[in-house]
């Protein structure tokens, strides 16, 4: 299961902003990586407690604590995370298609919509298949990375000096929105309700007792991050050793990363490894973005309805502004796309977390398994300070359109 959730922390999305990030403010957010994937870890952590306490994930855990019209609110929300998701993945793997095989973009987006044959048939197959079919496309995105970064040849103080928190991100406008969307494409919403849920897909001994069964769960989910933590932390590492440092701060389109990383590096090898990766991670990132669209929709409205066409919804709705969006504002304009998606996931984030803490922190529901004292406070502060961001977010765009 931990294996699955990483997947969604290491998507398109991430690429867009790790990259941008990267090439206009070198390591310096790498910070905002750490923090974020130490975020990810602790609120991962909540999701096994209660999928494997409780027997329900997050998601109908909402249906038996809260009335309808709140639940109808928070599943609207995490339909438009859900949509934004698929929205990254799409753009990435429709950008994949086009470096690789100079296909146009609005073929390759139309191409990403056939990802739902393949999808159904991992699914009849069982968990096993799609965790080692996911397995094997992360371990391309890290291998491909691990080459890249011994090309770029990093200047790995200023990389360890990144990873220290700098005040100077709250007050750049340009530098929070990219810190905003960081977070949102590192601590996904729907992963919330993915973990909580496929974590109840694995049969454990009947001598273990729900503590160790939940000590084996959170180790797995935690070493799965660190893996993600290490991927994110490559893009932006990348990024900012081929562009920062060259000149080319500009650089926030992943295709013009592309373009520039053989040139810069004397090798062609390091664009088809970026390429590749893309792929990859667009691939991965499509198989766990269905299986969490099944589980919201479930979850929350003890609906159900055919996979194929829960895929087809989910898709339909990512692809028309996707074609839209590339049709106005160019191939130049998938960057902003990207990274604008990301936010989007900030902001729905609270709506997940709020309740994820408030169950598990309730004694009730939890029994001895309830958040301690220190737990609570950490994640009720997370939580807070998450939409605290994205209040400073909207109040510093808001300002910045006025002046």
């Amino acid at each position: 299961p931990g294996l699955l959730v990483s997947v969604g922390y290491m998507d398109p999305g991430n690429w867009a902003t790790d990259i941008e990030g990267g090439a206009k403010f070198g390591y310096s957010l790498l910070s905002v990586i750490f923090l974020s994937n130490l975020i990810a870890i602790l609120l991962q952590t909540l999701c096994v407690r209660l999928g494997l306490v409780t027997g329900q994930d997050l998601a109908q855990a909402c249906r038996t604590h809260f009335s309808r019209p709140v639940n109808l609110m928070l599943w609207l929300f995490a339909e438009v995370a859900i949509v934004a998701c698929d929205l990254a993945e799409i753009l990435g793997s429709a950008l994949a298609f086009n470096l690789l095989f100079q296909l146009p973009l609005i073929w390759g987006v139309c191409l990403t919509g056939f990802d739902l044959i393949v999808v159904l048939l991992l699914q009849g197959k069982g968990f096993r298949w799609l965790e080692a079919i996911v397995l094997g496309l992360v371990s391309t995105i890290a291998l491909c990375f691990l080459v890249e970064i011994l090309l770029t040849k990093p200047n790995w103080s200023a990389v360890a000096l990144g990873y220290v928190p700098q005040l100077d991100i709250l007050k750049n406008p340009n530098k929070l929105y990219l810190a905003v969307s960081i977070l949102g494409a590192t601590v996904m919403p729907h992963n919330l309700y993915l973990h909580s849920a496929i974590v109840q897909t694995r049969v454990y001994q009947p001598a273990l007792t729900k503590k160790v069964a939940v000590r084996f769960a959170t180790i797995d989910s935690t070493m799965a991050l660190i893996a993600a933590l290490f991927v994110n932390s490559a893009i932006l590492i990348v990024a900012a050793a081929a562009f920062h440092g060259s000149g080319n701060q500009q650089v926030a389109e992943i295709q013009d990363a592309y373009r520039l990383l053989s040139p810069l590096l004397g090798t062609g090898a390091a664009s088809l490894l970026f390429a590749l990766a893309l792929l990859a991670s667009g691939q991965s990132s499509t198989f766990t973005g269905t299986i969490a669209g099944q589980i919201i929709m479930e979850g929350f409205l003890d609906w159900r309805i055919p996979c194929w066409l829960r895929r087809l919804i989910t898709r339909a709705l990512a692809i028309i502004p996707a074609v839209v969006g590339i049709a106005i504002l160019g191939e130049s304009g998938v960057g902003k796309l990207l990274v604008l998606s990301q936010v989007i996931l900030s902001l729905q984030l609270p709506f997940a977390v709020f309740p994820l803490v408030l169950f598990t922190s309730s004694p009730a529901y939890m029994g001895q398994f309830t958040n301690p004292r220190w737990i609570k406070l950490l994640a009720w502060g997370i939580g807070w300070l998450i939409a605290g961001l994205n209040v400073w977010l909207l109040g510093q765009l808001l300002l910045e359109k006025a002046i």
